[in-house]
């Protein structure tokens, strides 16, 4: 299914906890219809102790969401 968002285009979230932000298209997941925006559905990930994380912890960091969920505003 071809979508009518591009990486780095700005969208509206209209529905779910992010309803009304806007964002920039970070990436674009074709093969699951999702889209993962800049600022919008932050989660909180367990990390273990590694080289970038030395002491491990909890990371915020955003999650894709379906295409659907988002309208185009502007177009990059």
């Amino acid at each position: 299914m071809k979508l009518k968002i591009k990486k780095g285009d700005i969208v509206q979230v209209i529905t779910g906890n992010d309803k009304g932000n806007e964002g920039r298209v970070l990436k674009i997941y074709h093969e699951k219809n999702r889209v993962l925006i800049e600022g919008i559905n932050i989660v909180k990930k367990h990390q273990k102790p590694n080289q970038v994380h030395p002491n491990g912890g909890i990371v915020e960091m955003e999650a894709p969401i379906h295409y659907s969920n988002v309208k185009l505003v502007t177009k990059a």
